[in-house]
């Protein structure tokens, strides 16, 4: 008999976020970690709800025949509960996590992932990546337009292509694998592997002397020393025989409950700092340091002191104010103007007044065209290496806009497809005419006047053929032909 031998470890990191978004689970039967995005819009919400939702399947009896399609309806009705809690509450829309989930059925190891957390699996001393990112490098990658030492320095390798977001496109990947005696699993956030090398990851878990808690304080730590600006969350787990295994759950992050209760490691200087640096913001500063003199001097020498420096500060923040205005109009982002996504020249922030960036190209994708959780990315604005790099995004970015335009078509049976049946006779149709005959409509549909007609339309009261007319002949309703209601979601060509 075998068992997992577990820890779970997190800390906030060292950037501005003053709370932490990571949520993770361990248990014996069960490993979770979500990874929340959203900023104001909740994502430790998401991260912690998705791992609430999935706490069960620890402790039930799962065969490894069926555990994989568990774990997947289980992780299906935890995005469900995402876009319930969007229904109710409109300030958490566009809130979404990461989420790798493993259930263990004996040495049998089910794994679901969406997103770009990661899990490892390290066996006789090699560490080996057994999931997939979902994320904008990877697919660069893929795509062989960027070599893998390119993608740790990316500045757009935090942009994902797939999360849970409540939507039911939001699903993941899944495996199954074997374990072995001695095998060690890691499963992280992108606060480790964004700021720390597989290298130095690999080096730490190779340490087969120290306890999978030891490891995870360990790479907590390198990460803080690595300056990482991100929630930093691991959960370390090795298999062993059953009398060595652990049996009481860990909960770390968002999700935990109690987190005064946990076991923390003394703070270091570099974390020191950061925490006061967050406590202090929004406050006055206190006044500035004062040279202290060393006993009586001459009142002309402490004048002309005070003058030299203020001459040399003045020089220095000249010097420091031109070179970094310099560098500010290399940049590049993508962001919003007057509802249309656009590449603007400089950095996403205002020195008081003064706008460090000014909008260069203003493109025909529309912001809520994107799905929802794209329009939160680029209206707190996506960075870019150069104009180039800038243009890939909005390249991707209308792939994505274009991919949500497909029209809604709804058959005679109340059923929605994407499809037009052919020879249907199609009704592109009034939301309000919609709701008095009670057609099942889907929210924030176009009405017929809401897009350009094309060839072949038809108006909301007139019926006829999907496809061109023929010039001066009217369109009407074949009684043979089974009619169905065409609708346009807003913001699409």
């Amino acid at each position: 008999m075998v068992a997992l031998r577990y820890a779970a470890r997190t800390n906030v990191g060292l950037g501005s976020k003053s709370r932490n978004e990571d949520s993770a689970y361990a248990g014996p039967e069960l490993l979770v970690l979500c990874d929340g995005m959203g900023g104001h819009a909740a994502g430790d919400v998401a991260s912690s709800l998705v791992v609430s939702e999935l706490v069960h399947l620890d402790g039930e009896s799962h065969g490894a025949d069926d555990s994989l399609d568990i774990l997947e309806r289980a992780i299906e009705e935890a995005n469900s509960r995402l876009a319930e809690v969007m229904e109710v509450y409109p300030d958490s829309e566009g809130m979404g996590t990461t989420c790798i989930a493993m259930m263990r059925a004996g040495t049998k190891l089910a794994v679901a992932n969406i997103g770009d957390s990661r899990a490892y699996l390290l066996r006789e001393g090699r560490l080996t990546q057994i999931t997939k990112d979902h994320s904008f490098v990877q697919k660069l990658l893929d795509e062989g337009r960027i070599t893998k030492d390119e993608a740790l320095h990316h500045p757009q390798r935090s942009l994902v292509t797939r999360v849970l977001t409540g939507r039911p496109e939001d699903t993941p990947d899944l495996s199954l694998r074997e374990l072995r005696l001695g095998d060690r699993i890691l499963i992280c956030s992108d606060g480790l592997t964004d700021y720390v090398a597989e290298d130095t990851v690999a080096e730490l878990l190779r340490s087969d002397e120290r306890s999978p808690g030891q490891v995870a304080d360990e790479l907590v730590q390198v990460a803080l020393r690595a300056s990482t600006r991100d929630n930093v969350t691991v959960i370390v787990a090795d298999l062993v025989l059953a009398k060595d295994g652990t049996t009481k759950p860990q909960v770390v992050g968002a999700a935990s409950e109690r987190r005064r209760a946990q076991t923390l490691a003394p703070l270091t200087p570099a974390e020191k700092a950061a925490q006061l640096s967050r406590e202090a913001s929004g406050t006055t500063l206190a006044e500035g340091p004062v040279l202290a003199e060393e006993g009586p001097t001459n009142p002309v020498l402490r004048w002309v002191r005070r003058i030299l420096v203020a001459v040399a500060a003045v020089a220095v923040l000249g010097a420091a104010g031109w070179g970094s205005w310099t560098w500010t109009q290399q940049q590049y982002f993508v962001g919003e103007q007057d509802g249309m996504v656009t590449i603007y020249r400089g950095v996403s922030q205002d020195l008081g007044p003064i706008s460090l960036s000014t909008p260069e190209d203003q493109t025909d994708v529309r912001v809520d065209a994107l799905p929802v959780f794209y329009q939160s990315q680029v209206r707190r604005t996506l960075s870019a290496d150069d104009r180039a790099g800038a243009e890939t995004i909005v390249a991707e970015l209308r792939r994505l806009a274009q991919a949500g335009c497909a029209p809604i078509v709804i058959l005679p049976d109340g059923t929605r497809t994407t499809g037009i049946p052919e020879g249907a006779v199609a009704i592109t149709v009034d939301p309000d005419d919609a709701a008095r005959e009670a057609l099942p409509v889907p929210t924030g549909a176009a009405t017929s006047t809401d897009r350009p007609r094309a060839t072949g339309d038809t108006d909301r009261t007139t019926a006829g053929p999907v496809g061109p007319v023929d010039d001066g002949a009217s369109a009407t309703a074949d009684p043979a032909r089974p009619t169905v209601q065409v609708l346009y979601p807003k913001g699409c060509p």
